[in-house]
């Protein structure tokens, strides 16, 4: 098909930093993008939120910016595909209306109820025996303790916020949410509903709620949304978003999948076993298999994926990217008195106005464009591109210096709310260079601690790994992983927006444009990064240490962290 007459798909992908939009053809071809940012609420009794409207408003902003750029006739856009963060929950009324801020996947808030839920005489490590059977049988995974999952931010608003439960038509994932604002319908998809646990996930052709996991969980079935199969057409936009965006009123809207899942289309990993790594505010390495397996110890199983009839490894870093984005916000470039007297100053720089609790100030290092220390941001250069300068200025190894990433705890392979991230070995010759290292490497290092259990999960070697997300922009962290991992490590072009490719390509086959199986060689890469076997020796002895620093002070973290968190109601 001529360029010109070739059909196009609007993929919004709205990250936690803010959403990316972009125009892509059925081929998968981008045409152009647009990035907003968005704000993000941190309390510190473990709350995350962020507000429904603010993401509206920014979906719509970078949507409208980019359609009046006229680079497709408005005529050959044929569908809109969403992707989003997971396990997240935004509870809205009968109108659609949010009724509070969206309880996101950082929130912690909900875990002693989740724990309450799951606990039980005999155990099975933290689970009451008979519950965690009944949940691995049919799910495929079970109720996080640590109440990060969307389970357990519905049993926090129940229980604290009970006027809001009461008052709650629908909770929905964030991706859902934007369904239900360019189409009126209020669903989920297969794969969305995964993280609150309640669904018999072994026919993957006919996902539904049980009665009695939801009666153990103590929600209302009627607030849970009605589920629609992953990867069909949810339906048209509505008149009212026809005319604002200038689309056709014909224009189909695809149930679309979580983050995870379209990047795992988008890096072009369809085929089962072939590996991709994502690394943005969080991270993931995963593959897609075909069995459901679950592996309790290490927090890894196997859930319904963004291809239908498939299954896909889920794994999660809890926080990647957002490292350096704590150490240029947090550290390097705090607005703060010391920064003011650095800068000749009486007081603290000016900054803009943010809610309180308000953490991360701009998009997360390696997650977006524009992102900037204040001296990078003045010299034109990025912020990605500044810190990678300073590290390669580095040997490998950052002088034993041993950055842990746990910043809001872990998910995998261990999960552990309580773990807390930190600096080792430091010492007097310590630069900001080693520590920006440090950071890259202590990343990579929980990478391959993660990538060694999913392995053992697969019972194969996984090698030629796609990257996709932000911090697959910088040639060091490339390079890292490949040295530290011991495997080749494949940029995929275009990076930042494997997730909307992925969310296009998906609706491009509920369209019945593509196929599937035709993904792989529509899929370009920029670089690929062997590993140096110069370096070998150092990152194995750094990372044995890394896992080290786990093993040996997670009973300090518990006592620091909230022994008093753990016990239940």
């Amino acid at each position: 098909m001529a360029a010109g007459s070739a059909e196009h798909i609007l993929a919004i992908d709205l990250g936690t930093s803010g959403p990316k939009v972009a125009l892509v053809t059925t081929d998968g071809e981008i045409a152009g993008f647009e990035v907003e940012t968005t704000g993000l609420q941190l309390t510190p009794d473990g709350g995350a939120e962020q507000d429904p409207a603010d993401w509206w408003r920014a979906v719509s902003a970078a949507a409208l910016r980019l359609l009046a750029r006229r680079l497709v006739p408005p005529e050959s856009i044929c569908a809109l595909s969403c992707t989003s963060q997971w396990m997240g929950t935004v509870p809205v009324d009968r109108d659609g209306n949010h009724l509070m801020n969206a309880v996101i996947w950082m929130d912690t808030r909900g875990g002693r109820y989740a724990r309450r839920i799951t606990s039980g005489f005999p155990r099975i490590g933290a689970y009451g025996a008979v519950k965690l059977w009944r949940w691995l049988r049919v799910t495929g995974g079970v109720p996080s303790r640590t109440g990060k999952d969307s389970l357990g931010h519905i049993l926090y608003i129940q229980n604290e916020i009970p006027d809001v439960y009461r008052r709650t038509h629908k909770f929905l994932e964030p991706m859902d949410y934007l369904n239900l604002r360019f189409t009126g319908q209020m669903a989920a998809s297969y794969d969305t509903i995964t993280g609150h646990w309640l669904t018999d996930n072994r026919d993957l052709s006919n996902v539904r709620y049980v009665d009695k996991l939801v009666a153990l969980s103590g929600i209302d079935r009627e607030k849970l949304p009605d589920l629609r199969p992953t990867g069909s057409v949810l339906g048209p936009v509505t008149k009212e978003i026809a005319r604002e965006f200038g689309l056709r009123e014909d224009v189909q809207v695809v149930t679309g999948t979580p983050d995870t899942e379209s990047a795992a289309v988008g890096s072009g990993a369809v085929r089962d076993f072939e590996p991709h790594l994502y690394i943005g505010t969080s991270s993931w390495l995963t593959c897609h298999v075909p069995f459901k397996r679950v592996d309790l110890a290490n927090s890894l199983t196997s859930l319904p994926s963004g291809i239908p009839g498939k299954y896909m490894v889920a794994t999660e870093q809890d926080i990647a990217g957002g490292c350096l984005t704590m150490l240029r916000d947090n550290v390097f470039c705090a607005d703060d008195e010391l920064s003011a007297a650095s800068a000749g100053g009486g007081s603290p720089s000016p900054r803009l106005e943010a809610p309180e609790g308000t953490s991360l100030r701009g998009p997360p290092v390696g997650g977006d464009e524009g992102t900037s220390l204040r001296e990078a941001g003045r010299s034109g250069d990025g912020v990605l591109e500044t810190f990678n300068r300073m590290a390669e200025r580095i040997p490998p190894g950052s002088g034993k210096l041993i950055f842990t990433p746990w910043l809001n705890g872990e998910r995998t392979p261990v999960e552990n709310h309580l773990v807390r991230g930190g600096f080792f070995n430091q010492g007097l010759g310590t630069t900001r260079a080693h520590m920006v290292r440090a950071v890259f490497e202590g990343v990579a290092y929980n990478t391959r601690w993660m990538h060694e259990h999913v392995e053992r999960f697969v019972k194969r070697r996984l090698d030629d790994i796609n990257f996709v997300g932000g911090g697959a922009g910088s040639d060091l962290w490339c390079q890292v992983h490949a040295d530290v991992l011991d495997r080749t490590i494949r940029r995929v072009e275009q990076p930042r927006l494997a997730n909307a490719r992925g969310a296009a390509l998906i609706a491009a086959v509920a369209l019945g444009r593509l196929r599937f199986e035709d993904i792989p060689e529509r899929t370009r890469f920029t670089a690929a990064y062997r590993p140096n076997p110069d370096n070998r020796g150092i990152y194995d002895e750094l990372f044995g240490e890394f896992v080290n620093i786990y093993k040996n002070n997670k009973e300090m973290y518990a006592r620091l962290n909230g022994r008093r968190q753990e016990k239940t109601p």
